[in-house]
């Protein structure tokens, strides 16, 4: 049975909102199912969920990125909203986000809580340099024009949901999803949405240092795996450059004199353009691997689109 919309509330110890979020987008979204995934709460996050009127399910494996690994392949949908459940997100801005994706034909459309109110309502100047810096990186070495990464807000297609590999475990999952997006080539769209701060007394469960860290080293090895010409091509250059950097006066001095007294160092200098030559290589046959990969994806395009259609 496939949902019309499916609203996915992720949730680890949230007693606090999570009634409201459910009660909240139960209205914004009168046919859609609302599922709460249970990632180990200890405050009765479940059972406040379902009095709410949510379809409760758990995931026992710690991090976000576990608990959409699940959501993801258990809930059928023509449309999902993904939403935390810390109620700093604004239910009325589902319905547009949702059509979207049913009607504009986006894979991912991303609540942009930065172009509004987040840099007021946030009360952690950490995160603001830190959302700031994961964008500035995201769009620059990825080509994109996203305007929020590490928004929790999104709206995905079937097609999006059922051929994203979820590989991260934690928080970094948002960089993942969007690089993942931008590199597959699917239609991301930007809503820019209020954002309000947690009420007092919810806690955030992001580290602002050990997360944060985990984000950049996710978009560092995504750049690898979808750009490894760039990624090893950048390392041989750094390397060459070096390496001909202490070569040239050796080489310099040898025809000068028909001496070469430091033998060490040019050595070194043939060891490290050894392995500069190496990392350029591998660039070259990870790039032509990628590109077999790429068209393998948008076979499994076409096969997720039928599978949508049978579903139908």
């Amino acid at each position: 049975m496939m949902d019309d919309i499916a609203v996915l509330i992720p949730c680890y110890n949230e007693a606090q909102t999570v009634a409201k979020v459910v009660t909240d987008f139960r209205r914004a979204l009168p046919g859609a199912t609302v599922y709460v995934y249970d990632n180990n709460s200890t405050d009765g996050t479940a059972a406040l969920a379902a009095g709410a009127g949510a379809v409760v399910r758990s995931e026992h494996q710690q991090g976000k990125g576990n608990v959409l690994r699940r959501m993801f392949r258990e809930v059928d949908a023509r449309v999902y909203v993904l939403v935390d459940g810390d109620d700093t997100y604004p239910a009325e801005a589902a319905p547009a986000m949702a059509a979207l994706v049913h009607d504009g034909g986006a894979d991912m459309v991303v609540g942009d809580r930065l172009s509004s109110t987040y840099y007021q309502e946030n009360k952690r100047p950490f995160h603001n340099f830190g959302n700031d810096l994961v964008r500035f990186c995201t769009n620059r070495l990825f080509g994109g024009r996203i305007k929020d990464i590490m928004t929790g807000y999104r709206a995905f297609s079937y097609r999006f949901v059922k051929t994203y590999p979820v590989l991260a475990r934690g928080f970094e999952i948002e960089t993942e999803m969007t690089i993942h997006a931008l590199e597959r080539g699917m239609q991301v769209e930007n809503v820019v949405i209020e954002y309000r701060d947690r009420p007092a007394g919810s806690e955030s469960k992001l580290n602002t240092w050990s997360d944060g860290l985990k984000v950049l080293r996710t978009i560092a090895r995504l750049y690898k795996n979808y750009h490894p010409f760039g990624f090893f091509g950048s390392i041989a250059a750094v390397l060459a450059l070096l390496a001909a950097a202490f070569m040239v006066p050796v080489l310099a001095e040898y025809f000068a004199t028909g001496l070469v007294p430091r033998f060490p160092t040019l050595i070194v200098c043939g060891f490290v353009m050894v392995a500069a030559l190496l990392l350029f290589i591998a660039g070259v046959i990870l790039s032509s691997q990628l590109a077999k990969d790429k068209r393998d994806f948008e076979f499994r395009l076409q096969t997720v689109q039928r599978w949508e259609q049978q579903k139908e």
